[in-house]
């Protein structure tokens, strides 16, 4: 799940505001690249895209077809059966899949991409055995794209990629791989029971569960119950047998792909969970295997649940290096202090999109901070969290909540609890840990009640040139296991990248960089430098802690006061300045509410060209102390007033009532000031 994608953006409509007094907004500048834009296949593409909800039921067909995509396999042959299809987008070679590509290979079949992905790209699934130690029994679909490199230089070994979970997507990233290896074809393999491959083993069960866990808490006893209610339910329901859903069974796959689509040799390209299943593919496939990446890179003898809990306290640890010496002792306060008195928070519910109250024990905050360490423009602002949390500050959890929905329903978690079940959860004791993720309370409580079978370990060794890199401050697959992991290869290195979290490649331009040059020549040294940070920590004292910019941009009509406040800011600029020396109480004001304006303009819009996450909890600590203009523009509006009243009196009554009064104007204009002040004080700070 991903913080970012809750708080990212969430200046927006204020800065529309601010661009009155400020000018225009500096241009996005999130770490974390988007995929390439991505375009629909011209009209002729037969691979036409689709959305994700509707190839859950979309229906293949049974004529099986193979992809010719290197150059060096120009000829195929074809039974009388086969039925071949080519797509030829604009100035891109043909990709066509065509049945018996290899002989003895697995069948593959043209299918229309599930997601947008960029022209050239063909989508189809693998056909291969359930399970390949019962070869007689059923089999499953997995889902895979090809880009078809353009390059003039094109090699002629391609990049294949899997994402990590277990049960995270991979198509939607051929884009962005596509930008990161132009001179490669780029395979995106999808692993068996993805959300795009079929069957698609979502459970919907365990996640009601894990929310119900979230709206009353209880002991782990308790919530264990629940959740292993729904994991049979899940299971019951789904009717898969999950004994075929392990790493030796996606590593298989990578491999059977490899022979299917005709590729001589081709690189590996894991993050995270896949790092163990691309390891697995090279050492069973060392003829087919070029090179191997592994980012955030997940050893097959770490025991990730038992170590869960310290890896996040020692990723915690090393963010006090950056002038937090108390943090891990803040990051204690916070639970302790959840786990007695747990945060109430309003957020959606992921299965319904309804309103849900939930209560975040310390326990849960510590589980949704450890997610938000994955990200690179998120880890800077984890040690304000954490500090302002211990404080009380309950509110700063609503962008984590809300955040922590939308990953509950990004992966398939009848294939992760199956991955779990059989490869990781055997190897760990479930010891009681402080603090107690709920994650680790979850997976075992499924696990004991699915019952599977621990998975024979798949080799884990290979000759080929492995490059092996990891994040600062990643919390799931640290670099305290991965390089020591990494040396033990027989021809890996290790690279660590300051500032970042988890997956580098998605987080990294150096990190990119770096990817992208070891697989062109394995020999060659780093292109950059991967000590520097993209985004620094935030220190104590340097932003002012509030949620207002979170909320406006889930409510924008809360800045109403703010543009009411600028408006009259600029009516009084325009009429002081239309007879500057008759009215210059009115030219004062108006000067010193754009200066608010202005100066806050210039604050926010500092922030979010540097790291528009930090929006999302709070603002820079100058800001609070902008409020002074308003209030002397208020003193001028108001002793403006008393003046024309004065003058009034004297005079009589101004021709043209109300809308011709002096008076009346300032104290209008002294209303909104007022009204914005309270705003700003009581909301916006």
């Amino acid at each position: 799940m991903s913080v970012k994608g809750a708080v990212i953006g969430s200046a927006s409509a204020l800065l529309a505001l601010l661009t009155v007094a400020g000018g225009p907004a500096p241009g996005a500048s999130a770490a974390v690249p988007p995929p390439r834009p991505a375009v629909p296949l011209p009209a002729s593409a037969s691979s036409s895209t689709t959305s994700s909800s509707t190839t859950s039921s979309s229906s293949t067909t049974s004529t099986t077809s193979t992809t010719s995509t290197t150059s060096t396999t120009s000829t195929t042959s074809t039974t009388s059966t086969t039925s071949t299809t080519t797509v030829s987008p604009a100035s891109s070679p043909a990709v066509s899949f065509t049945a018996s590509f290899v002989r003895g290979a697995p069948a593959v079949e043209d299918h229309p991409c599930p997601v947008r992905v960029p022209p050239g790209t063909r989508c189809g699934y693998l056909v291969v055995p359930q399970r390949r130690d019962v070869p007689e029994g059923p089999t499953v679909k997995v889902g895979f794209a090809v880009h078809r490199s353009t390059a003039a230089d094109r090699r002629e070994d391609p990049v294949v990629y899997t994402s990590g979970g277990p049960a995270s997507g991979s198509i939607p990233l051929t884009g962005h791989l596509a930008d990161m290896f132009r001179d490669r074809d780029v395979v995106v393999l999808e692993q068996r029971g993805s959300a795009w491959s079929r069957p698609r083993l979502g459970c919907p069960e365990t996640v009601r569960a894990v929310l119900d866990t979230l709206v009353t808490p209880g002991q782990a006893g308790q919530e264990k119950g629940v959740i292993a209610a729904g994991a049979k339910a899940c299971r019951d329901r789904l009717g898969a047998d999950l004994r075929g859903y392990r790493t030796g069974e996606i590593a298989a796959d990578v491999v059977d792909l490899r022979r299917a689509l005709g590729y001589a040799r081709w690189n590996l390209f894991g993050v995270s969970y896949s790092t163990r299943s691309m390891l697995a593919a090279a050492a069973a496939d060392p003829e087919g295997t070029r090179s191997v990446v592994l980012d955030s890179f997940l050893p097959a003898g770490k025991d990730w649940y038992d170590d869960v809990s310290r890896d996040l306290t020692e990723a915690i640890g090393k963010l006090a290096g950056q002038g937090w010496p108390d943090l891990p002792a803040r990051f204690e306060r916070m639970v302790d202090r959840l786990n007695r008195d747990p945060a109430v928070v309003t957020t959606d519910d992921p299965l319904t999109g309804r309103p849900l109250t939930v209560r975040l024990t310390g326990d849960d905050a510590a589980t949704v901070i450890g997610e938000a360490l994955r990200e690179v423009d998120v880890v800077p602002i984890v040690p304000v969290l954490i500090d302002g949390l211990a404080a009380g500050r309950d509110d700063l959890l609503q962008p984590l909540a809300d955040a922590a929905g939308p990953g509950l329903t990004s992966h398939e978690f009848g294939l992760y609890h199956a991955v779990q079940c059989q490869d990781e959860a055997p190897h760990n004791a479930f010891a009681p840990a402080r603090p107690q993720l709920f994650t680790v309370v979850h997976d075992q409580a499924v696990c004991d009640a699915w019952k599977l079978p621990p998975a024979p370990a798949p080799e884990a060794v290979t000759a080929a040139p492995v490059l092996v890199v990891g994040g600062q401050y990643d919390p799931t697959t640290p670099t305290r296991t991965a390089e020591p992991a990494a040396r033990a290869l027989p021809n890996a290195r290790f690279t660590e990248f300051a500032g970042v979290g988890h997956a580098v490649f998605l987080s990294n331009r150096c990190g990119r960089r770096t990817i992208a040059a070891f697989v062109a020549d394995p020999s060659a040294a780093p292109p950059c430098d991967p000590a520097e940070a993209a985004h620094p920590v935030i220190g104590p004292g340097r932003i002012h802690l509030t949620t207002a910019v979170y909320r406006a941009q889930r409510a924008p009509w809360t800045l109403l006061p703010f543009g009411l406040f600028v408006l009259t800011g600029l009516v009084q600029l325009g009429v002081g300045l239309a007879r500057p020396r008759r009215r210059l109480p009115a030219l004062a004001a108006g000067v010193c509410g754009l200066a608010l304006a202005g100066l806050t303009a210039d604050a926010l819009y500092g922030v979010a060209a540097e790291n528009e996450v930090v929006l999302g909890v709070g603002i820079p600590a100058a800001v609070p102390w902008y409020g002074l203009p308003a209030w002397a523009g208020l003193a001028v509006t108001l002793w403006a007033a008393w003046r024309a009243r004065a003058a009034r009196a004297s005079r009589g009554p101004a021709a043209g009532g109300f809308l011709r009064d002096p008076t009346a104007a300032h104290l209008l204009a002294a209303a909104v000031s007022a009204g914005f002040l309270a705003w700003w004080h009581l909301y916006f700070l």
